[in-house]
Protein backbone atom coordinates (compact mmCIF):
# COMPACT_ATOMS: atom_id res chain seq x y z
CA UNK A 1 0.00 0.00 0.00
CA UNK A 2 1.28 3.71 -0.89
CA UNK A 3 1.98 6.14 2.04
CA UNK A 4 -0.51 8.61 2.49
CA UNK A 5 0.77 12.00 0.78
CA UNK A 6 0.27 15.10 3.15
CA UNK A 7 -2.70 16.42 1.52
CA UNK A 8 -4.60 13.54 2.87
CA UNK A 9 -4.17 13.67 6.76
CA UNK A 10 -4.20 16.53 9.02
CA UNK A 11 -0.27 18.07 9.75
CA UNK A 12 -0.18 16.00 13.15
CA UNK A 13 -0.56 12.93 11.48
CA UNK A 14 2.69 13.24 10.34
CA UNK A 15 3.97 12.72 13.36
CA UNK A 16 3.16 8.85 13.12
CA UNK A 17 2.85 8.32 9.45
CA UNK A 18 6.68 9.31 9.37
CA UNK A 19 7.34 6.43 11.57
CA UNK A 20 6.21 3.94 9.85
CA UNK A 21 9.34 2.48 7.64
CA UNK A 22 7.79 -0.88 6.34
CA UNK A 23 4.39 -2.30 4.86
CA UNK A 24 1.68 -0.96 7.09
CA UNK A 25 0.14 -4.37 7.30
CA UNK A 26 3.40 -5.73 8.15
CA UNK A 27 3.98 -3.17 10.58
CA UNK A 28 0.50 -3.66 12.33
CA UNK A 29 0.82 -8.01 12.22
CA UNK A 30 3.87 -7.30 14.01
CA UNK A 31 2.55 -5.49 16.80
CA UNK A 32 0.21 -7.74 18.03
CA UNK A 33 3.20 -9.57 19.38
CA UNK A 34 6.26 -7.05 19.75
CA UNK A 35 4.29 -4.69 22.30
CA UNK A 36 2.99 -7.64 24.08
CA UNK A 37 6.11 -8.49 24.50
CA UNK A 38 7.52 -5.26 25.51
CA UNK A 39 4.95 -4.72 28.64
CA UNK A 40 5.37 -8.23 29.79
CA UNK A 41 9.10 -7.86 29.78
CA UNK A 42 8.99 -4.80 31.79
CA UNK A 43 5.90 -6.55 34.51
CA UNK A 44 7.89 -5.00 37.46
CA UNK A 45 7.38 -1.52 35.73
CA UNK A 46 3.92 -1.84 35.40
CA UNK A 47 3.32 0.59 38.13
CA UNK A 48 5.82 3.46 37.25
CA UNK A 49 5.86 6.80 35.86
CA UNK A 50 8.94 8.95 34.67
CA UNK A 51 8.09 11.91 36.63
CA UNK A 52 5.23 13.40 38.15
CA UNK A 53 1.69 13.51 36.03
CA UNK A 54 2.31 11.53 33.88
CA UNK A 55 1.23 7.87 32.76
CA UNK A 56 2.12 4.86 34.36
CA UNK A 57 2.70 1.60 31.71
CA UNK A 58 -0.37 0.52 32.27
CA UNK A 59 -1.78 4.07 31.90
CA UNK A 60 0.03 3.87 28.18
CA UNK A 61 -1.18 0.55 27.34
CA UNK A 62 -4.70 1.80 28.28
CA UNK A 63 -4.19 4.90 25.94
CA UNK A 64 -2.92 2.73 23.71
CA UNK A 65 -5.88 0.80 23.58
CA UNK A 66 -8.29 3.68 24.02
CA UNK A 67 -6.61 5.31 20.93
CA UNK A 68 -6.99 1.88 18.75
CA UNK A 69 -11.03 1.77 19.48
CA UNK A 70 -10.71 5.19 18.40
CA UNK A 71 -9.15 4.91 15.31
CA UNK A 72 -10.64 1.24 14.30
CA UNK A 73 -14.03 3.44 14.50
CA UNK A 74 -12.98 6.42 12.66
CA UNK A 75 -12.23 3.85 9.87
CA UNK A 76 -15.46 2.05 10.35
CA UNK A 77 -17.35 5.17 9.71
CA UNK A 78 -15.25 6.68 6.77
CA UNK A 79 -14.63 3.13 5.05
CA UNK A 80 -19.53 3.31 5.07
CA UNK A 81 -18.85 6.48 4.05
CA UNK A 82 -20.08 8.29 6.63
CA UNK A 83 -21.14 11.74 6.69
CA UNK A 84 -21.30 13.24 9.63
CA UNK A 85 -18.06 14.67 11.53
CA UNK A 86 -16.64 13.21 14.34
CA UNK A 87 -15.61 14.34 17.61
CA UNK A 88 -12.25 14.20 19.06
CA UNK A 89 -11.26 12.88 21.95
CA UNK A 90 -8.90 14.63 25.22
CA UNK A 91 -6.29 11.31 25.82
CA UNK A 92 -5.43 12.51 29.50
CA UNK A 93 -9.36 13.02 30.42
CA UNK A 94 -9.75 9.24 28.81
CA UNK A 95 -7.11 8.00 30.83
CA UNK A 96 -7.69 9.83 34.14
CA UNK A 97 -11.47 8.35 33.78
CA UNK A 98 -10.31 5.10 33.02
CA UNK A 99 -8.94 3.19 36.16
CA UNK A 100 -6.23 1.53 34.15
CA UNK A 101 -3.92 1.95 36.66
CA UNK A 102 -5.88 -0.56 38.74
CA UNK A 103 -6.17 -2.77 36.54
CA UNK A 104 -4.56 -6.41 36.11
CA UNK A 105 -1.40 -5.57 33.32
CA UNK A 106 -2.03 -9.07 31.61
CA UNK A 107 -5.53 -8.23 31.20
CA UNK A 108 -4.87 -4.84 29.56
CA UNK A 109 -1.78 -7.13 27.00
CA UNK A 110 -4.85 -9.58 26.48
CA UNK A 111 -7.48 -6.97 25.62
CA UNK A 112 -4.66 -5.21 23.03
CA UNK A 113 -3.97 -8.49 21.40
CA UNK A 114 -7.84 -9.35 21.23
CA UNK A 115 -8.77 -5.56 19.54
CA UNK A 116 -5.77 -5.44 17.20
CA UNK A 117 -6.42 -8.76 16.15
CA UNK A 118 -10.26 -8.11 15.73
CA UNK A 119 -9.07 -4.96 13.91
CA UNK A 120 -7.07 -6.51 11.80
CA UNK A 121 -9.80 -8.04 10.11
CA UNK A 122 -11.38 -4.53 9.03
CA UNK A 123 -8.16 -3.16 7.77
CA UNK A 124 -7.19 -6.10 5.71
CA UNK A 125 -11.03 -6.34 4.53
CA UNK A 126 -10.77 -2.67 2.95
CA UNK A 127 -10.30 -2.04 -1.03
CA UNK A 128 -8.61 1.05 -2.29
CA UNK A 129 -12.01 2.97 -2.85
CA UNK A 130 -12.57 2.52 0.95
CA UNK A 131 -8.94 3.51 2.08
CA UNK A 132 -9.53 6.33 -0.23
CA UNK A 133 -12.55 7.60 1.08
CA UNK A 134 -12.68 10.94 3.44
CA UNK A 135 -14.34 12.28 6.76
CA UNK A 136 -14.08 14.97 9.31
CA UNK A 137 -12.30 13.99 12.66
CA UNK A 138 -11.52 16.46 15.48
CA UNK A 139 -12.30 19.05 12.72
CA UNK A 140 -9.96 17.89 10.13
CA UNK A 141 -10.39 15.54 7.06
CA UNK A 142 -8.57 12.60 6.86
CA UNK A 143 -9.19 9.27 4.69
CA UNK A 144 -9.02 5.82 5.90
CA UNK A 145 -5.48 5.07 4.66
CA UNK A 146 -4.18 7.68 6.53
CA UNK A 147 -5.61 6.53 9.52
CA UNK A 148 -4.32 2.79 8.99
CA UNK A 149 -0.81 4.69 9.02
CA UNK A 150 -1.40 6.76 12.08
CA UNK A 151 -2.77 3.80 13.84
CA UNK A 152 0.50 2.18 13.42
CA UNK A 153 2.80 4.92 13.90
CA UNK A 154 1.04 6.08 17.22
CA UNK A 155 2.05 2.82 18.70
CA UNK A 156 5.84 3.25 17.40
CA UNK A 157 5.84 6.52 19.02
CA UNK A 158 4.95 5.32 22.07
CA UNK A 159 7.69 2.44 22.36
CA UNK A 160 10.20 4.93 21.41
CA UNK A 161 8.69 7.37 24.38
CA UNK A 162 8.72 3.70 26.70
CA UNK A 163 12.22 3.23 25.88
CA UNK A 164 13.26 6.63 26.43
CA UNK A 165 12.15 7.68 29.22
CA UNK A 166 10.82 4.85 31.07
CA UNK A 167 13.77 2.61 30.16
CA UNK A 168 11.95 -0.30 28.99
CA UNK A 169 13.81 -3.07 27.33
Amino acid sequence: MNRPQPNEYPIWGETYISKVDREIFEVLNDQVQSLPDLFRRNADKADYAYADGKWTLKEMLGHIIDTERVFAYRITCFARNEQQHLPGFEEDDYVKNARFAQRDLEDLIEEFIALRKANLFLFKSLNEEELERKGIASGREINVKSILFIAGGHIIHHVYILKERYHVV
